[in-house]
């Protein structure tokens, strides 16, 4: 398919709001790669939002498959909880579980502030002062080695006072074909102005799983675009000459909970006593009096069907989520879990047929994705599922990066998928 006909099926698909509607290309000046960095090799870390671990065989993404045939596959990505859209990919780019990173759910509260994030809030979005944690990005620029983005969530703020040296706010005006053609112009410049990470974000799985659910044909054709468009991105950036590593992910996967019978508002949840934040797959209550947790837990506890109650000190460690892990005073004091396939509806919103944020360890369909493939990467090699936290330190490793400060990620990972 050619990139034209891979944008005229883009636009036909329905698309995520802007966030903004600057088109511009941002970019920082004076930086330049240095000396030794001008060999390094180059890496673009692609996200395809909602993308199940297992759409490439369920809808025959025919290219996807060919490249992780070429490469490295992994079983599944598991998501950092809860499986939502900002608190992950914000993990791939730091190695941080959110609870380390700061950005625990999309829209969360913050008692110290005492105000919300919202990821649909431009205003919260170019805050840096919300997110922990040094971004692949951030890592690669303090080290002289040149950084594009292309609409990775927190790219749009200058974390640590730094943005990566190319970068896009997030709109839906920019055409894909016109998106393949940037990063293609970006790897043509000269050595010293060249970056050699890349990030690309593509949104189309998570819309159409959502408004149709994961069994849809909505999903089969947004599959096929993601496919397409991949392919198209490959065959671009060859025409530069470069030998690049293509990492292909996704932040969560997708599922298809009751959303018609949601669960009703616990009776012993008096909601004039907590702010609450989150909803449907995790909600999160935070006491306006220290003194009504206690009997607020235990009467939910009584009261609990299908769902969990947990005080934020005893919060499952595999969520890493408790009271030690709340590096940024950001996690509820009652946590509710509903079980799958049930959810809550506090809110009263209208509930999309997909939906994702539920522990990854109990629901495998919200698992991500992970393919790899090229020069740094084994051949025809199959891995066992993974946190995505590790994709930290693959990055970093190809790359020849410090790293500078703690993560959570391990070298598991690049010791399997690395030559």
């Amino acid at each position: 398919m050619k990139i034209r006909t891979v944008f005229l099926l883009a636009y036909s698909l329905a698309s995520l709001p802007a966030l903004a509607q600057d088109t511009t290309q941002h970019v920082i000046p004076g930086r330049k790669n240095s000396a030794a960095q001008q060999n390094k090799p180059y890496v673009i870390l692609i996200s395809a939002d909602g993308f199940r671990y297992d759409y490439p065989e369920k809808y025959n993404a025919t290219h996807l498959l060919a490249f992780a045939n070429e490469g490295v596959r992994a079983a599944s990505m598991i998501p950092s909880f809860p499986s939502s859209t900002q608190p992950n990919h914000y993990a791939i780019a730091t190695g941080l579980y959110p609870a380390h990173h700061g950005i625990v759910q999309n829209i969360f509260y913050d008692r110290d502030r005492q105000t919300y994030f919202n990821s649909s809030n431009m205003q919260n979005t170019e805050d840096a002062t919300w997110y922990g944690g040094t971004p692949l990005w951030v890592l690669a620029e303090q080290q002289q080695l040149l950084a594009a983005n292309f609409y990775w969530p927190g790219s749009n703020a200058p974390i640590k006072g730094i943005y990566s040296t190319y970068y896009y706010i997030h709109n839906n005006k920019i055409a894909i074909n016109d998106r393949i053609q940037d990063v293609v112009n970006w790897l043509k410049l000269p050595a010293g102005q060249r970056p050699h990470l890349i990030t690309f974000y593509l949104p189309w799985a998570d819309d159409a799983g959502h408004t149709y659910g994961p069994n849809s044909p909505q999903v089969a054709a947004a599959v096929q675009l993601i496919d397409s468009t991949v392919d198209a991105l490959t065959q671009a950036v060859a025409t530069t000459g470069l030998n690049v590593n293509y990492i292909f992910v996704s932040d969560h996967g997708m599922s298809q909970p009751d959303t018609q019978h949601p669960l009703p508002t616990p009776a012993a949840l008096d909601t004039s006593k907590f702010i609450i934040s989150g909803d449907r797959m995790v909600v999160e209550l935070i006491a306006k009096n220290p003194s009504d947790i206690q009997p607020t837990y235990q009467a939910l506890k009584k009261e609990a069907r299908d769902y969990d109650v947990y005080l934020r000190e005893n919060i499952p460690a595999h969520l890493h989520r408790n009271t030690s892990d709340d590096r940024h005073n950001r996690i509820g004091d009652i946590l509710l879990l509903p079980h799958y396939p049930n959810l809550f509806n506090i809110y009263n919103h209208k509930l999309d047929k997909g939906q994702h944020g539920y522990d990854p360890a109990t629901v495998k369909d919200v698992h991500a994705i992970f393919y790899a493939w090229g020069p740094a990467f084994k051949t025809h090699t199959q891995i066992p599922a993974f946190p995505n936290v590790d994709i930290y330190p693959l990055v970093t490793r190809i790359l020849g990066l410090t790293v500078t400060d703690p993560i959570d990620g391990t070298r598991e990972l690049a010791d399997e998928a690395l030559k």
